[in-house]
């Protein structure tokens, strides 16, 4: 209840099960009246990112499936993060109300929409909620050109300055080609 004409954020790791758990998670806040759902591309949004988008767009929050720092499922490889409307993880208060209450469903709203293609950039209708499924790099490379001097470090790169960096498994790679190669040209 209350959630009636929100928009949620939901992407991931693309851990398994990512796709099939987004695909259930908009067939949900459909059928809870979301007015809108912004999937990144793919399934694939990093939690940066998914805080960005949430703060950017006023979002009522996001699901972000990863085990980052939330370790869950069988083998502690995948888990549920909510952020809330400020972009940041959501209070104990708010989880531990969310274990709680996830500990009495009998029943819960799904819609009957079909499945998503949640690979190509565009906007569709599910019901009669709007899935925008963009480019989950964009927005936070723009962030980060907001942030930090980016004509300075690719006047750094251009003097042979070299470095090399690890995403350790992470999603962070796409956003890495996009900041490091082609915006500053390391």
């Amino acid at each position: 209840d209350g959630f009636q004409g929100k928009t949620l954020v939901i992407g991931g790791d693309g851990r398994f099960y990512n796709r099939e758990v987004i695909q259930k998670a908009i067939a949900i806040a459909a059928g809870n009246g979301f007015g809108k759902v912004m999937v990144g591309q793919g399934g694939i949004l990093s939690t940066p990112a998914a805080s960005n988008i949430i703060r950017k767009y006023k979002t009522f929050g996001g699901i972000i499936l990863s085990a980052s720092h939330n370790p869950g499922g069988p083998h502690e490889d995948f888990g549920i993060k909510y952020n809330a409307g400020n972009g940041g993880p959501a209070p104990e208060k708010i989880t531990d109300a969310i274990f709680a209450k996830s500990k009495e469903i009998k029943s819960f709203k799904i819609a009957d929409i079909g499945e998503i293609d949640i690979d190509t950039i565009g906007t569709v209708k599910a019901g009669d909620m709007t899935v925008e499924i963009f480019d989950p790099v964009k927005d936070y490379a723009e962030l980060m050109e907001s942030l930090f001097d980016f004509e300075a470090l690719r006047k750094l790169f251009k003097s042979g300055f070299r470095m090399r960096f690890d995403a350790m498994h992470a999603v962070t790679g796409p956003y890495a080609k996009e900041i490091l190669e082609r915006r500053l040209g390391a």
